[in-house]
């Protein structure tokens, strides 16, 4: 088992403070992870989606925290393979500088991105992506262990070129797929991919995808093989709040739920821009305490579930408020119900909008100092 953080850079504030202040938030939360005994860094990549994401440059971010860490491995989950955006050569250059520079921490997950808002910003139709994106999927890792590479694809055409430097893991980093719906879960299998489960949804909706990602596996094709370094890996999302107060704990992540639900659901869904400041009095700050004025008995957010551009709606799972919020024992529970359903890695997430930064902190040392050793 393997227990990590993923970062969204995810605010409220999407004023230059703001954004300030939250990427200080998350390297203060990654360097305690490494002391922590956390395995791995995750970080998503997005473009132009306006408090739901700031982590437009991962690169960056993970190459700052490789230079003030020594073990805790760094995720890209995922790198969107767009060429425009990200051309193959310039990711495999990346990428393996990276994974030498950290000796050898580098997990490289790719993808397409989410939304025809990012799509648009690179000159991409959303719906016609897929096959840029299986084209650089197959071409990068051949940069990794050739000495040339050349192609000469319907959408990516490089002449015959030598790619450097070449990964300090041999024969690269393992790689993985964003994974969101039943197809890309298959689709992975087939490639012989791990699956970064990234969508809420709890340990029910984990053990259908770990089940059609392993039958997918099982069944897969040595011929659709992604690079030189099969993995069977799949890791699941888990929303996490644990304080020794568990009622507060499960307000502050219900409240940053809502918030995480609400952003996404304005840029894929077409919904209202989140407002914190209409939603109640759920929380009242006072001084350095948070006090809880309402009580919230139910188990699940009502909310508008709107289809996406491809008219995909989201799974009901993103309502659910039965995630990790609680003290320790709560969060240990629902990490083994995780375990259970087939996850071989868990990717806590405190980096919910409207959850302040001491709450982050208290969680991750819960789970550093009582969840990961109760599993070790």
């Amino acid at each position: 088992m393997r227990f990590s953080l993923i970062f969204e850079a995810q605010t409220v504030d999407a004023s230059p403070r703001g954004e300030r202040q939250v990427f200080d938030e998350l390297v203060e939360q990654a360097l305690l992870a490494e002391d922590l005994g956390f395995d791995t860094v995750w970080c998503v990549e997005h473009t132009s989606l306006t408090h739901y994401a700031h982590m437009s440059a991962p690169e960056t971010f993970l190459a700052f925290i490789a230079g003030k860490t020594r073990r805790i491995g760094i995720g890209h989950g995922v790198v969107c393979l767009m060429p425009n955006m990200n051309h193959p050569i310039k990711v495999a250059e990346r990428i393996a500088t990276l994974d030498l520079l950290s000796k050898g921490r580098v997990h490289f997950g790719v993808g397409k991105g989410g939304s025809q808002q990012e799509a648009g910003a690179y000159g991409y139709d959303l719906k016609e992506l897929q096959p840029h994106i299986d084209e650089a999927m197959y071409l990068i890792p051949k940069m990794f262990v050739q000495d040339e590479v050349s192609s000469d694809g319907e959408h990516i055409k490089i002449p015959s070129r030598p790619i450097h430097p070449k990964p300090y893991q041999d024969p690269h980093p393992p790689m993985y797929l964003a994974c969101t719906n039943p197809d890309t879960l298959v689709r992975a299998g087939q490639r012989g991919l791990g699956a970064l489960v990234l969508g809420f949804g709890g340990p029910e909706e984990v053990a259908k995808k770990a089940k059609a990602y392993k039958d997918a596996w099982d069944s897969r094709d040595p011929a659709d093989q992604v690079g030189f370094r099969p993995i069977r890996h799949l890791a699941a999302l888990c929303p996490t709040i644990v304080l020794d107060r568990p009622e507060l704990a499960r307000t502050i992540g219900i409240h940053g739920q809502r918030y995480f639900y609400e952003s996404l659901n304005y840029w894929y869904g077409g919904g209202p821009k989140p407002d914190p400041d209409t939603w109640g009095d759920e929380l009242v700050e006072e001084g350095t305490d948070t006090i809880i004025t309402t009580k919230l008995a139910s188990e699940t957010l009502t909310m508008d579930l709107r289809p996406d551009e491809g008219g995909r709606r989201p799974t009901a799972g993103i309502l659910s408020a039965k995630n990790a919020y609680g003290d320790v024992e709560q969060c240990i529970d629902y990490v083994q119900q995780l375990i259970d359903a087939g996850a071989d890695e868990i990717l806590f997430m405190t980096n919910m909008g409207t959850v302040p930064q001491w709450a982050q902190l208290e969680t991750l040392r819960n789970i550093g100092t009582h969840v990961i050793p109760h599993f070790r």
